[in-house]
């Protein structure tokens, strides 16, 4: 986590896709985001940025991470579900969290979900506040300017709009699925090729 709020320069708040959830298609190979589900917290001419919200961290703790940070956790302690948020910047932390709780350098992806990089949430979360709902993703997906629009044009995602099951999912597992099956869409009947009309 930053000590100040530093997000990504993609982070605009008045694009197309911003605030939407993107789905991988089943054609999409890359291992960074092979059946992934990422929140994309901002979409510009500039490019965008989202967290991949169903990879869980597997070699680090909240609390170890806590510790790292010189963050005493003071009872009633939370803890929070800890993402690989995506392959860019994996050092770098990010809480993805509703949008009724901000501290300075917090930002609002659409009105009711914010972002925060500061280490001030994580002091908040570990002392038993900070936001109603959260996670905290390690790393982040970036897409240069175009590069989004032209992979959703070959098929590579969907988008749909996201609710607090897919945002703050227990079962990662699961999340994949349960946001086709928000668009009403059966995996099986998916195809990996483009078409025009």
């Amino acid at each position: 986590m930053a000590r100040k709020s530093s997000l990504p320069r993609a982070v605009a708040q008045d694009a197309w896709l911003t605030g939407q959830l993107l789905i991988a298609m089943p054609s999409l190979s890359d291992p960074n985001f092979a059946g992934s589900v990422i929140c994309l917290c901002a979409h510009s001419e500039d490019g965008a940025m989202g967290l991949v919200l169903n990879r869980p961290l597997q070699k680090l703790s909240f609390n170890a991470l806590l510790k790292q940070l010189g963050v005493e956790p003071v009872p009633p302690a939370r803890s929070i579900r800890m993402l690989s948020g995506g392959p860019v910047d994996g050092g770098r932390g990010f809480v993805l969290h509703s949008g009724e709780w901000a501290t300075e350098g917090s930002v609002s992806v659409d009105g009711r979900i914010s972002l925060t990089s500061s280490v001030d949430v994580l002091k908040a979360i570990a002392g038993g506040g900070g936001p109603r709902e959260c996670v905290l993703a390690l790393g982040y997906a970036g897409w240069g300017p175009g590069q989004l629009e032209a992979e959703i044009a070959a098929n590579a995602w969907l988008n749909v709009e996201p609710d607090d099951t897919l945002l703050y999912v227990t079962r990662p597992e699961d999340a994949w699925r349960q946001a086709l099956a928000k668009l009403r869409i059966d995996p099986l009947l998916l195809s990996g090729a483009a078409g025009r009309a």
